[in-house]
């Protein structure tokens, strides 16, 4: 039970969104509350020289985007946060579809003026997919969007979910002119440009009370009147098992830009959300209240600081105390490790920490020995399920334009692979080298980190690839057949496994159709 205190005192969760709905927003407003960072910086923002603490890598500061997942600690009221800022730009999917897999619960950002759009949608799934838990933050009150009850429906239907609305926002746009507490029956009144203080809270125990007239003018406060009393009539109280079950999931509104209805938000998710859960391996569930350690690699960074050519594996510990210096069992290359500098992060800042316990993010120092879905142990032997590994839609040939930097190129395409951001594959033994992303973007970002962090400059030809699949068969001759046959549309991802490339859905169904024996996979969930 010694165990059971620190687990109680973790959070983990990440927040998702579509690009642009505030999300970084509205990361940094919760570190500040957290007293973690004193000047929240803008994402994009030419009169705000301070950029946003979660993106800390060069091309996101150019771009106002972020590209990569970021992992934050802070306390707020005697509990650990474990905070991971995903990426929103749907060609970095599959980064913030692994994030989901190392968290216990989940913030989702809508901006009102937008509404749900298609990322949103796919996270959703991925969130639905595993049932975790959901609070939902509409932002951006502060420009004119949609009607109020507009925007529920609308989240209600296209993602698939019930709301709980928990506080109440007063008009919208240039007219907004607060929040009121569903839960705390108190009203917390906005003034544009200001932070939110103590003071301009409201408290009222009643309603019907006549300052809310004075306050807010008769017309508002007859509209918050009957909203309310509509709200509450058809919501009543929050049932929390039914939002821990995924079945519900309670929704504030406000202004990440303007710390509007942050704290709220944050005061209510630390006394609801879920702690550390235990999980399921390829053998059995993992309780996380067990004393010997177990936790797996779900992101890899190479090269956080460029003057060191560091690469940092992020571990979420699902169970047992991850002590510094103490030899842990990897269960891949079945060899004992152990870690001299395991970090916790404040975005790029990292201290050294001496143990960590389940829930935790603890960041640590890989010279190439992981790879995502690692899974540490005390010498048990499973992996850890659920981490997906996405077929690429986007194909194509790597070019190297400096033939002297041919092994800076190799170096750089395996280590930024690693990382999960794209697949590389390989034809006629080794010679071609084909890079497979989800999106565009992820070529540029590709390209600028193989020059600026390993010196090798490459372009990128497009190939006429639809999909990659992963090829499993009971006869082996019958693969090494296909691949013989099939030279120039098979080939070999990093780890060896057969992959068919095909050239378009008509070829693809005829060869599923004309080889029974050979079995298609077009997602390879990391260990199954």
């Amino acid at each position: 039970m010694k165990y059971h205190e620190e687990i109680m005192h973790r959070r983990t969760f990440a927040i998702i969104s579509h690009p642009d709905a505030g999300k970084t927003t509205l990361t940094e407003k919760f570190l500040l509350f957290g007293g973690a960072i004193q000047v929240a910086g803008a994402v994009k923002s030419n009169k705000i020289k301070k950029s946003a603490t979660s993106d800390f890598m060069e091309i996101e500061r150019q771009r106002g985007i972020s590209v990569a997942t970021s992992v934050m600690s802070f306390e707020y009221q005697n509990i650990l946060i474990n905070l991971l800022d995903t990426p929103g730009h749907k060609d970095f999917a599959e980064d913030t579809f692994r994030t989901l897999t190392a968290v216990d619960s989940v913030i989702l950002v809508v901006d009102s003026v937008n509404g749900v759009e298609e990322q949103t949608r796919r996270l959703m799934e991925v969130c639905r997919m595993r049932d975790t838990p959901v609070i939902v933050f509409i932002n951006k009150m502060d420009r004119d969007g949609k009607n109020r009850f507009d925007l529920l429906e609308e989240i209600e239907k296209e993602l698939n979910i019930s709301l709980h609305p928990m506080t109440w926002p007063i008009n919208s746009g240039k007219d907004f002119k607060g929040v009121y507490n569903l839960y705390d029956k108190n009203i917390r009144l906005f003034t544009a440009n200001t932070k939110a203080e103590e003071e301009d809270t409201l408290a009222i125990s009643d309603i019907q009370d006549p300052i809310l007239d004075s306050r807010l003018g008769q017309t508002d406060a007859t509209i918050l009147r009957e909203d309310v009393e509509l709200v509450d009539g058809v919501n009543g109280e929050l049932n929390v098992a039914d939002y821990l079950a995924a079945k519900v999931s309670p929704v504030f509104f406000g202004s990440a830009i303007n710390n509007f209805g942050v704290k709220e938000m944050l005061d209510t998710f630390i006394r609801i959300a879920p702690p550390p859960q235990s999980r399921e391996t390829t053998t059995r569930e993992v309780n996380v209240e067990e004393e010997k350690l177990s936790g797996f690699i779900f992101k890899i960074h190479a090269n956080l600081d460029p003057k060191h050519r560091d690469r940092i594996a992020f571990f979420r510990v699902c169970s047992g105390k991850f002590e510094r210096n103490k030899y842990f069992h990897h269960v891949r290359l079945n060899k004992d490790v152990r870690f001299s500098n395991p970090y916790s992060f404040m975005a790029r800042d990292k201290s050294i920490i001496q143990d960590a316990y389940a829930g935790d993010v603890v960041g640590l120092f890989d010279t190439g020995n992981f790879k995502i879905g690692d899974t540490l142990t005390e010498g048990e032997n499973f992996y850890f399920t659920g981490i997906p590994s996405f077929s690429p839609e986007i194909f194509k040939e790597v070019v190297n334009k400096d033939p002297m930097k041919t092994k800076q190129l190799e170096k750089g395409l395996l280590q930024l692979t690693d990382e999960g951001v794209a697949q590389l594959f390989t034809q006629f033994g080794g010679t071609r080298k084909i890079v497979g992303c989800v999106g565009e973007l992820q070529f540029e970002v590709i390209q600028y980190r193989l020059l600026h962090e390993y010196g090798a400059s490459v372009e990128f030809r497009a190939l006429p690839f639809y999909k990659a699949c992963w090829l499993t068969s009971k006869d082996s001759k019958k693969l090494e057949d296909f691949g013989k046959f099939k030279q120039t549309n098979t080939g070999e991802d990093k780890d060896g496994n057969m992959v068919y490339l095909a050239q378009s859905e008509w070829f693809l169904n005829t060869e599923i159709t004309n080889n029974p024996d050979i079995e298609f996979h077009f997602s390879s969930e990391i260990h199954q």
